[in-house]
């Protein structure tokens, strides 16, 4: 979108956000119900496992903290309020359901830590701003599904917390090319920083 790139620019977006000292890598939402085909939220088969494999590897190799997303539900969805209303098949997602599961090929290991959350935003009603924080984090690697749904969310929270976000273009995904694509244009030039899978391990390398 060349055209479309020079007018954003010539209006002032597209500005540039520094990679820091002290990333951390955030995997939003990479659960069964994503990945089922049985599930209404599955988004097919191209869903960045591959990507998200290898951006796992090179953290844990950095000494980068790894963080896990996940969404649990009691019955009525009460926390998850105007969103769970907004969103039935959020039904899925009612604790001790399987669909919530992190999937066996990209489970949290020892040292990584999960946060629950009802809303969209990683960061909105959950205590992952203040951990970040404590740890000293000033960017965050963000990854997971669905690109213009709570990885968009989760990229304009980290902004709003003062933290660089870097969303990796390949290790998201949607239910279709369309949001996906169309939402990382508009992060880049808003809110955020996207690169591919290739480009995060080469800055993990240099942490």
């Amino acid at each position: 979108m060349p055209e479309l790139d020079t007018d954003y620019a010539a209006a002032g977006f597209n500005g540039a956000l520094p990679f820091g000292k002290s990333p951390a890598l955030i995997i939003i939402d990479v659960v069964m119900a994503y990945i089922d085909p049985a599930s209404p939220l599955y988004l097919g088969p191209v869903n960045a496992l591959p990507e998200l494999h290898r951006l796992r590897a090179a953290a844990k190799a950095a000494g980068v903290p790894v963080l896990f997303t996940n969404i649990a539900y009691a019955p009525g969805g009460l926390e998850g309020g105007m969103f769970y209303r907004k969103v039935p098949a959020l039904k899925a997602f009612h604790a001790g359901s399987p669909l919530g599961a992190f999937p066996l090929e990209l489970q949290p290991e020892e040292g990584d830590h999960v946060v629950s959350k009802f809303y969209p935003s990683a960061f909105f009603g959950t205590a992952l701003a203040p951990m970040l924080h404590a740890m000293g984090v000033d960017t965050v690697l963000l990854t997971g599904y669905s690109t213009s749904g709570c990885v968009r969310a989760s990229a304009l929270d980290a902004l709003c917390h003062g933290f660089a976000p870097y969303v990796i273009s390949d290790a998201c995904a949607d239910r279709d090319t369309r949001p996906h694509e169309g939402n990382l244009f508009d992060m880049q030039a808003k809110m955020a920083e996207v690169i591919d899978t290739d480009r995060a391990i080469q800055l993990l390398g240099g942490v």
